[in-house]
């Protein structure tokens, strides 16, 4: 079956890809209708997704593998942590939205803090609370978050973690005791024994789940429709909090539409670009592991 359903996408889709889908914004008119903006704001939610995650994710793996006892208390972890690589996606969405987009309503014009503090807000029902202290767009900071791709990447970044962390324990695990017994019978401490040891050795593997873990996000579309993304996008993005849009959703925003140069040619087109991106990240984690693979 899925066989079946990638030869259609191919008949219906391979006339569509060429360089206008690559090059041109959404448009009205299907001959002119393009997934730029889609395909940079994926990059980009990826590209920070990545940036959170890795050293969360590994970082907690380090800490449960090396230096947490073996109690109740790591059980019960490794036990949430197993639980939450099965939550459903939306799911993340409704907790980054409250979490992240509207950061519980501490910024709203009313909320306690604001009062207290005395912050300057801006109106409406979300408020919202800016800074900047180098003058530089990317790094500005916008409390909460709201419907931005930083939103969106934290909210990935929660979907992934379970699995990061768990892939990362795996490769940290696979680590023969003796590599660490050889460093410290040399009078090495734990930290140097880890960091110079047991990550190279392990890193090829790290390296692997965490694009294979993105691998899953990007393909990802109720968790970002939930925090508020975009179905239409006719620009990039200048700052890390501006209106974004990813191509699951603009595939999702084509299915809509009543034309069929849209509803069938074009989502086909989009499903090859976005099959497209998933080998090309496939193929870099096998390339990276083959690079970074110690030989004994």
């Amino acid at each position: 079956m899925l066989t079946l359903l990638l030869v259609d996408v191919a008949i219906e889709g391979l006339d569509w890809v060429k360089p206008e889908l690559f090059t041109n914004y959404h448009s009205r008119k299907p001959e002119e209708a393009g997934m730029k903006s889609a395909i940079v704001g994926s990059l980009i939610v990826m590209a920070m997704t990545g940036l959170f995650s890795f050293p969360l994710g590994v970082g907690a793996a380090i800490y449960l593998e090396e230096y947490a006892p073996r109690n109740k208390m790591t059980d019960f972890i490794n036990l949430n942590i197993n639980n939450l690589a099965g939550v459903p996606s939306i799911v993340y969405g409704m907790l980054g939205l409250t979490v992240f987009g509207r950061m519980f309503g501490l910024f709203s014009a009313n909320s306690w803090l604001v009062k207290t503090l005395n912050l300057p807000v801006e109106s409406g029902a979300a408020g919202g609370f800016k800074f900047n202290l180098l003058g530089i767009p990317w790094l500005e900071i916008h409390l909460p978050f709201g419907s931005s791709m930083v939103s969106g990447a934290l909210t990935m970044t929660l979907l992934i973690l379970p699995v990061v962390i768990i892939a990362a324990r795996e490769a940290i695990r696979s680590v023969p005791p003796s590599i660490r017994e050889a460093g410290y019978a040399i009078g090495t401490t734990k930290w140097h024994v880890i960091s110079t040891l047991v990550l190279p050795i392990a890193l090829p593997g790290i390296i692997t789940g965490m694009i294979l873990s993105l691998s899953r996000a990007i393909g990802e579309t109720a968790p970002l429709i939930i925090m508020g993304a975009f179905t239409y996008v006719p620009f990039l993005p200048e700052s890390a909090w501006d209106k974004f849009t990813v191509v699951p959703i603009q595939i999702y925003n084509w299915i809509t539409l009543p034309q069929a140069e849209f509803r069938v040619h074009l989502a086909a087109g989009g499903i090859i670009v976005l099959l497209a991106i998933l080998f090309a990240m496939n193929g870099i984690a096998i390339y990276l592991r083959n690079k970074f693979q110690i030989k004994w």
